[in-house]
């Protein structure tokens, strides 16, 4: 029998919800390209519930048990005296969600002498070292596409929200005043703007699609060209690198993964080369954008505002400089853990460990590392150059 260790978010300050705002959730059956929804034999929770938390247990411990395993679910994740340090040793199985990761650093994986497989509930394995994975026989796992539609919605959710300056004109009606003049000085539309996205794939498509009815102009540059009959349905602009095209945008979307190749992009340099005034939205991963560049850029004036829900380290620390910067939109990592989501990459989760434990192939898309090697999505979104 396994040991599965699971790395969850705390329960909320108030403790686990007893009821919730809403009765059901949509029924949705497949995703925009086709893709169906997590198809596992069967779940012990009810959708729209709180599952991504400690208490929520992602819907697993009965299923578990019932076959004889272990599971450790803890929120306690960081450190060597953490109870995930002390419980990887012997772990056979580890789970974690990018909203609160248990980084799984070559060092980690040396300690973890049973590991077989390490699933990310959600999406976006860079938590995981993959070349350590790779090199120590790991499967990563992770549940493609469960939240790619809630990340995108966050995703324009922030764009207006900066271009518009909701923020701090929210703010001026809590703190009772009436400050119009105030609200309205840093308010732009963003009708006729021309808005990119670093990466096209299936939250940056998602992404570009829900914009296009706000009469932008839209640009994207990804390593793998959209067909040409998307790219003249919104018509989008492709460009061939990062460099080529932010300079031409009033707003920039991240939406790639984060590997060696993206780690640091938005640097001083290449803010320096973006329109004086852009606004740019990261719900990637906190990697990609260098942390002090950032706050500079904003202190400058070269960045007209700032938004993402990714930083570096999460939990982020209570003096990180992100959460005083002038003009952001920053919100905790929950962009992809909305309760529509967390039914979704709960319910795929033990999809997973079904096909796991059962012996039967993962699904191809839900595979990072497999058999020593990139395999499925993995292949087609990391490297570890």
């Amino acid at each position: 029998m396994a040991k599965i260790l699971c790395v969850l978010y705390d329960d909320p300050v108030d403790g686990y919800p007893a009821t919730y705002a809403r009765d059901d959730l949509p029924k949705i059956e497949r995703y925009p390209d086709g893709q169906t929804l997590p198809t596992p034999k069967g779940v012990d929770f009810t959708p729209g519930q709180l599952l991504g938390s400690v208490s929520g247990e992602l819907g697993l411990r009965s299923f578990l048990e019932s076959q004889g395993h272990t599971l450790v679910v803890t929120s306690d994740k960081d450190g060597p005296g953490s109870v995930f340090e002390r419980e990887l040793v012997d772990a056979d199985v580890v789970i974690s969600q990018p909203f609160w990761p248990a980084y799984l650093t070559p060092e980690r994986i040396a300690k973890a002498r049973n590991l077989k497989l390490a699933v990310t509930a959600g999406i976006g394995s860079d938590h995981v070292d993959l070349k350590a994975a790779i090199d120590a026989g790991i499967t990563v796992a992770e549940v493609t596409y469960c939240n790619s539609i809630s990340v995108a919605e966050h995703v324009v959710m922030m764009i207006l929200g900066l271009v518009r300056n909701y923020i701090p004109s929210y703010q001026i009606v809590v703190d009772g005043g009436w400050n119009v003049a105030d609200a309205v000085s840093r308010s732009y539309d963003l009708e006729g703007m021309q808005v990119g996205t670093v990466a096209a794939g299936r939250i940056g498509l998602a992404v570009l699609r829900r914009l296009a009815p706000f009469d932008v102009k839209l640009h994207y540059t990804d390593r793998h060209r959209l067909p040409r009959e998307v790219e003249e349905e919104l018509g989008l602009t492709f460009h061939a690198s990062t460099q080529e095209m932010v300079p031409h945008l009033d707003v920039v979307t991240i939406n790639a993964p984060l590997h060696p190749e993206t780690e640091g992009l938005f640097g001083d340099k290449l803010l320096s080369t973006m329109k004086r005034g852009a606004y740019l939205i990261n719900t990637a991963r906190g990697k990609i954008a260098d942390r002090d560049a950032i706050v500079r850029a904003l202190e400058s004036g070269q960045l007209a505002g700032y938004a993402g829900d990714v930083w570096y380290p999460q939990p982020a620390p209570a003096d990180h400089p992100w959460r005083s910067m002038p003009h952001h939109g920053m919100t905790p990592h929950i962009s992809g853990s909305s309760l529509s989501a967390q039914a979704r990459y709960a319910a795929g989760t033990r999809e997973i460990l079904e096909s796991w434990f059962g012996g039967t192939p993962i699904r191809d898309e839900y595979l990072i590392v497999d058999g020593g090697k990139l395999a499925g999505t993995g292949a087609h979104s990391y490297s570890t150059k």
